[in-house]
């Protein structure tokens, strides 16, 4: 099998840490997303969408999307469980996991397209929309606060135990810090100590 990914992209990321907490090890090979490789005709043919990561099975099939990904490792790989060893932590998991996806990654999305950083390295390819942008990012810092509350009554998003809700979570919050500016506030002391939790778990640092 082999990994299409990007090292610093927060939906490969998502795969590598995961990929680590399981003990998997695979081929990756780096797409260059600043030359557009992700959008070239023989990647097309891996992943209509242009997008990474992409895993290559070994009869020539593909897989993309991140979860997508994880999950078909889960199958073949279920300990240690990342999505749910009973139905109550499945449904849990899978819940959390919708919400970060959706009010936290989706706003981080759209801060990041109406951002600086985008305006300077795809002039041309987005319509920069600065309204969007402050709904964005707000919205990003009330889901800061919610997951800060959230995280008063549990160890991890979705319980006790790390899942990969958990996962995503990590690495929308960590690109948003470093690549969006739209850093936690300080304030927010569940929040930093799950933070520093999953942060300090040597999947974290996963290449």
């Amino acid at each position: 099998m082999k990994l299409y990914d990007h090292p610093t992209a927060p939906n490969p990321r998502r795969v590598h840490v995961y990929l680590a907490e399981k003990g998997i090890e695979l081929e990756r090979i780096n797409i260059d997303m600043q030359k557009g490789e992700h959008k070239a005709p023989e990647f097309i043919d891996k992943n209509l969408n242009g997008q990474i990561p992409v895993l290559e099975l070994d009869d020539g099939t593909y897989i993309s999307e991140s979860i997508s990904i994880c999950r078909y490792f889960e199958a073949l790989h279920p300990t240690p469980s990342m999505f749910g060893a009973t139905p109550a932590a499945i449904g849990r998991i899978d819940m959390h996991l919708r919400r970060v996806e959706l009010l936290l990654g989706r706003n981080v999305s759209t801060s990041w397209v109406n951002g600086p950083i985008v305006a300077r390295i795809a002039k041309g390819r987005f319509v920069q929309i600065p309204e969007a942008k402050e709904q964005s990012d707000a919205a990003v810092k009330a889901y800061y606060r919610r997951m800060d509350s959230e995280l008063g009554m549990r160890a991890m998003l979705a319980g006790n135990d790390y899942s990969v809700a958990d996962i995503t979570a990590m690495v929308t919050i960590d690109f948003a810090e470093q690549m969006v500016d739209l850093k936690p506030d300080e304030q927010l002391l569940n929040l930093a100590r799950w933070r520093a939790e999953v942060g300090s778990r040597p999947s974290a640092t996963a290449d």
